[in-house]
């Protein structure tokens, strides 16, 4: 059972309240956005909370044991305080979340209900919605090694050891004309097989969405014209003359890391640990 400051609890038990929920989002850079659904702006435990309109969240579940519980925030997108392109470029990603409950007349009345992180963002029609979820989900994530046949080190990682500053395995091109939202011809890879770069990190250096990174998708050569596309959307329309850099990706399987990156070495996975496949045999005398 929550306990309750005793101003708090008193208010609660007047039957008439003056209560207003309040978010406070912290990006994974440290930049803290703090919402509220009152009409007018708070300061609460020492954040100024924004009453930026439209601000709504869906019903809460809690419950016992480890299962995943968690709600949704959604609120009008505004430039001075929620930018799409920074929801776009996934600077909200992972973000924690806290849930408060203030006394809009005293904010110094007050009690946190629950704390979060954030999931799945979605931006639709000038709002969006944050999927908070639960400090449970962590449990979800895969921790230590993996007994499995692929790779569980990241392409230029200490673990895997390839330098990913050399000139065999980065680029800078140009983008020559954009044939769709994250699909576009280049220049500045034809030094390079097709398949080279697929999933491995695209980063625009210039242009509108400069900074921008994401994962390749394929990277595929056509007639003679060298096609990026990318796993994600930019947050701004790509233009041709647009620069970026591109390093190698790796499939993680063992044939690659031998044969593509010569690390056979470093490779960090089990390549000859038996499938299902080896369970389904059927025994066969002097077999």
């Amino acid at each position: 059972m929550r306990k309750l400051p005793e101003d708090f609890a008193a208010l609660l038990a007047s039957g008439v309240t003056t209560l207003a929920r309040c978010w406070r989002l912290t990006r994974t850079d440290g930049v803290v956005v703090a919402l509220t659904e009152h009409d007018d702006d708070l300061t609460v435990d020492g954040t100024a909370f924004r009453a930026i309109g439209g601000v709504a969240a869906a019903e809460m579940t809690a419950g016992l044991g480890f299962a995943v519980d968690g709600s949704e925030v959604s609120a009008a997108l505004t430039s001075d305080l929620l930018d799409e392109a920074d929801l776009a470029a996934g600077l909200f990603d992972g973000a924690a979340a806290e849930l408060l409950l203030a006394d809009w007349s005293a904010p110094t009345r007050f009690v946190l209900l629950r704390r979060f992180h954030v999931g799945e963002v979605r931006r639709e029609d000038g709002a969006f919605t944050a999927e908070l979820r639960s400090p449970a989900d962590r449990l979800n994530e895969i921790r230590g090694r993996r007994f499995t046949s692929a790779c569980d080190a990241d392409l230029g990682d200490a673990r895997c050891g390839i330098d990913l500053t050399l000139a065999a395995y980065r680029a800078a091109g140009t983008v020559l004309a954009v044939e769709g939202a994250s699909l576009m011809a280049v220049s500045g890879l034809a030094a390079f097989a097709s398949g080279w770069f697929g999933a491995g990190r695209f980063v625009l250096a210039s242009g509108p969405a400069a900074g921008f990174a994401c994962e390749v998708k394929t990277h595929r050569i056509e007639a003679g014209t060298v096609r990026i596309e990318l796993w994600q959307r930019p947050p701004e329309t790509l233009a041709a003359g647009d620069g970026f850099v591109v390093t190698a990706g790796c499939d993680k399987s063992f044939a690659t890391c031998r044969d593509r990156f010569g690390n056979g070495r470093n490779f960090r996975g089990c390549p000859h640990m038996p499938g299902n496949d080896r369970i389904l045999q059927i025994a066969r005398a002097g077999g």
